[in-house]
């Protein structure tokens, strides 16, 4: 099970396969001590860059915008992946805008993860006669993740990968029947679980589409209210306090402003524990993209101003393993 990323093969590791070769025999007498007991070739201690990208809600507003960031991103020639938080769809999750998305991120050339947020699955195509939204129910919801796994050739709407010294695990809001935005389904927080026990020892980067609650402040009424947080809240919670390894939470939905007091704060930290990384929608004329610079020792968290073409600097911070 797994996600099929869409990109050029091979960006993810130097060089190409052949390459990957080459580096593991050179460094057949240089082996690192592996969390799982295997040794792990040396040039996994090598940075890796992964660019966030937050709600593209495509095609949307400000269009020529959200495509000049995807320029730039291409032109960055040290990306090693892109993931897509969630709501890329503009609305509704229709036909209309899974082909438009699908023909938008065709151009990336690093491999890309896609996450599924509300606005992928969870509302009908039709609408009210005033236009508004139809929560869909459980055959409904199916359907659109259906939709979601055939327009990017995805087998599963979640996955994990080992990049280095880090595991990183992509989550998906996929329940069928939750009255909350952003539910994973009984059968994903199982395999989260699993796979968390697996990797005890390897510190930890999840992706999902909501943030954990109480990590933002309240310049909302939605703000850490049951539709906006990651749920099942307590589950999630508890997991998270089991598995210390867990070092970064990646999310958007809540279309957090790079300029918010609450987008690098010391609320950001979940339980003294988890460091949630807020990631600024593209729903702007003015948008911010987020990176993480994966070394071996740590984790630099950097956010990129596609207006002024500069990275941000007092909004960089560095999260370290088992020390946050």
């Amino acid at each position: 099970m797994g996600n099929r990323a869409i990109g050029k093969p091979g960006s993810w590791a130097p060089r190409g396969p052949a390459g990957r070769v080459l580096l593991c025999l050179v460094g057949l007498l240089v082996w690192l001590p592996g969390a799982h007991g295997f040794p792990v070739c040396a040039s996994d201690e090598r940075t890796h860059h992964v660019v966030v990208l937050g709600d593209p809600h495509l095609p949307g507003r400000y269009l020529p915008a959200k495509q000049a960031v995807l320029q730039t991103i291409n032109g960055w020639a040290d990306v090693d992946r892109v993931v897509v938080l969630g709501d890329i769809c503009e609305d509704r999750g229709t036909a209309e805008e899974y082909a438009f998305a699908r023909q938008f991120f065709a151009a990336p050339t690093a491999p890309t993860h896609f996450l599924i947020g509300n606005h992928d699955y969870i509302y009908e195509d039709g609408t009210t006669a005033r236009g508004g939204r139809i929560r869909g129910g459980p055959d409904s919801r199916a359907a659109k993740l259906r939709r979601f796994r055939e327009a990017f050739g995805l087998d599963e709407v979640y996955s994990s990968r080992r990049v280095g010294k880090y595991l990183l695990v992509f989550l998906s809001t996929d329940h069928l029947l939750s009255p909350h935005l952003a539910q994973i389904s009984a059968r994903q927080l199982d395999w989260l679980r699993a796979e968390l026990r697996r990797h005890r020892t390897t510190p930890t980067v999840i992706f999902f589409h909501a943030p954990l609650r109480g990590t933002l402040l309240d310049f909302s009424d939605r703000v850490n209210q049951d539709d906006y947080v990651a749920q099942p809240h307590a589950e999630l919670r508890e997991v998270l306090l089991r598995n210390r390894q867990v070092l970064l939470w990646v999310a958007g939905h809540m279309h957090v402003s790079a300029t918010n007091e609450s987008y690098r704060s010391a609320v950001n930290l979940f339980e003294g524990q988890v460091a949630t990384v807020h990631v600024t929608d593209m729903q702007r004329e003015q948008i911010w993209t987020t990176s993480l610079l994966l070394h071996s020792d740590r984790v630099v968290v950097k956010t990129f101003d596609h207006t002024k073409g500069a990275w941000v600097a007092d909004l960089e911070r560095t999260v370290t393993p088992g020390r946050h």
